[in-house]
């Protein structure tokens, strides 16, 4: 049988699908596409040069042996990247998978000052007292933002890795300009802030600074009041590494947009590193110049999602290690259940927890933790059934609720009965009267006997104890969902 390039490549897809997780797989190997296969070499097209330094960074190993293989001995991979607008073909020349990562030509640098320095005895800086000559640039960074506490997740790892890529190689990686975009309080200000901060603690030549584009904005009125925008933007060419928080908020505002693209331009042609927050991707920012817009995606457009649950309380338990702070496990659980789309109210509901159990004397538990938790959410998630866990426990063991709360001594119904009153004890706030009325009428000292039996079973059988926290997780997430 006769091989072509679609037929190699969906054959290689099947291995890498193997070797990978589901989201690594959509995010770097479903964009690719097949282009040739000369012999033994196959082509494959790549959206950017990032897709090209990512993959010979992360996955070169696999590659080479998916291609060796599919093709033999001598076969390997070859790219092309596509290019933008009329540029569709593939530029960049070939590259061998087999071979160890390359370094993308690095632009030019202009720099005429020591590290970190400017002249403002000719160029004014807007940060600084006037009449200072040769200060260091303030970078207006926050110290506490950085990559160490920046929790690493599915909702963020692409954009988190190419901050990183950055902060080694500020303007020579093909990410430039970078926008980070999603909604308020997922950490877009935190990992473009963590970029500068690395910056300016591992490459000390190179100079950073971080701009709301409020005060940006600010600086353009104050520039033209002063007859001085010629001093603004020069002072801006000199930086290194420029970091523009809510680039969103220049819009409709027209002299600042045009002052700002030549900004722009003359950063991106020296070589220069630009960061860019915004909460919605470039296409979608209204009131801005198509040339901006243009520009924006030259680079890498990365977005960051709401956390999943177990990103979510790696967050709340590293920002209480840092604080020195020992929560309950339920006390973390409950937080984390109903503070699901902003990381900035998760560590405000720490704060106020540990501030108004200081204050109040209590100690804190789930009853002074939802009081907390009602001054940040609407609506609390809904409380946990006895009905609720038996019909989740019914429908894993494939019973009817009924046989739950009915007389049959069948050893596969006893069991579902006792562990669904396991459950129902240590979610509820039910006392174990209610908890037996609820299986058919059977007092408290059936339900004492029944957690005693799931515990016992807990501690002998690892299987069986695996169910029951899987249960638990999924009563717990079923809940979350609703």
């Amino acid at each position: 049988m006769v091989k072509n390039h679609a037929t190699v490549w969906d054959n290689c897809l099947q291995l890498i699908r193997k070797n990978v997780n589901t989201q690594s797989f959509k995010t770097w190997f479903e964009p690719i596409r097949p282009v040739r296969l000369d012999n033994s070499a196959l082509t494959i097209q790549v959206p950017n040069k990032f897709f090209y330094e990512w993959l010979e960074e992360h996955y070169v190993s696999l590659l080479k042996s998916t291609i060796k293989k599919e093709l033999g001995d001598k076969g390997r991979l070859e790219y092309q990247i596509l290019m933008a607008g009329s540029q569709a073909a593939a530029e960049a020349p070939k590259r061998q998978a087999a071979t160890a990562a390359g370094t993308l030509p690095k632009k030019e640098r202009n720099s005429s000052f020591g590290p970190g320095m400017v002249d403002t005895e000719h160029i004014k800086n807007p940060f600084v007292i006037p009449g200072i000559r040769k200060i260091k640039v303030d970078p207006q960074l926050n110290p506490n933002y950085t990559f160490d506490n920046y929790i690493e997740g599915d909702c963020n790892r692409l954009a988190r890795s190419a901050g990183l890529a950055i902060a080694k190689r500020p303007g020579s990686t093909s990410f430039n300009p970078l926008v980070i975009f999603g909604d308020v309080g997922l950490g877009k200000t935190h990992l473009a802030q963590a970029i500068g901060n690395s910056v300016v603690k591992k490459l000390p030549a190179k100079t950073a600074l971080y701009v709301s584009s409020e005060k940006f904005t600010n600086q353009i009125i104050q520039s033209i009041k002063n007859n001085a925008v010629n001093d603004l933007v020069n002072f801006y060419q000199l930086i290194d590494v420029l970091i523009v928080d809510d680039i969103q908020f220049l819009a409709n505002k027209q002299k600042t947009q045009e002052i700002f693209f030549h900004i722009f331009n003359q950063l991106h042609q020296s070589g220069k590193q630009i960061v860019l927050t915004s909460d919605r991707p470039p296409k979608d920012l209204d009131g801005m110049e198509e040339r901006l817009i243009s520009r924006f995606k030259w680079g890498l457009s990365a977005d960051l999602q709401a956390p999943d649950l177990e990103t979510r309380m790696a967050i709340l338990e590293h920002k209480m290690s840092r604080e020195g702070l020992d929560l309950p496990q339920d006390v973390i659980e409950f937080i984390c259940y109903n503070i699901k789309n902003n990381i900035r109210e998760l560590e405000g509901v720490l704060v106020s927890l540990v501030a108004r159990s200081s204050l109040n004397q209590r100690q804190i538990d789930i009853g002074l933790t939802k009081e907390v938790v009602k001054n940040f959410v609407t609506e609390i998630n809904k409380e946990i059934t006895v009905e609720f866990i038996q019909q989740l426990v019914a429908e894993h063991f494939s019973v009817d609720v009924e046989k739950l709360q009915s007389k049959t001594r069948k050893r596969s119904i006893v069991i579902a009965r006792q562990l669904s009153m396991y459950l129902a004890k240590n979610l509820t706030d039910k006392s174990l009267k209610s908890i037996g009325e609820t299986f058919g009428g059977r007092d408290h000292s059936t339900v004492i006997y029944s957690c005693r039996t799931v515990q016992d079973l807990m501690e002998t059988d690892i299987i069986f104890k695996d169910t029951v926290q899987e249960l638990e997780k999924k009563i717990r997430l079923s809940l979350n969902e609703k």
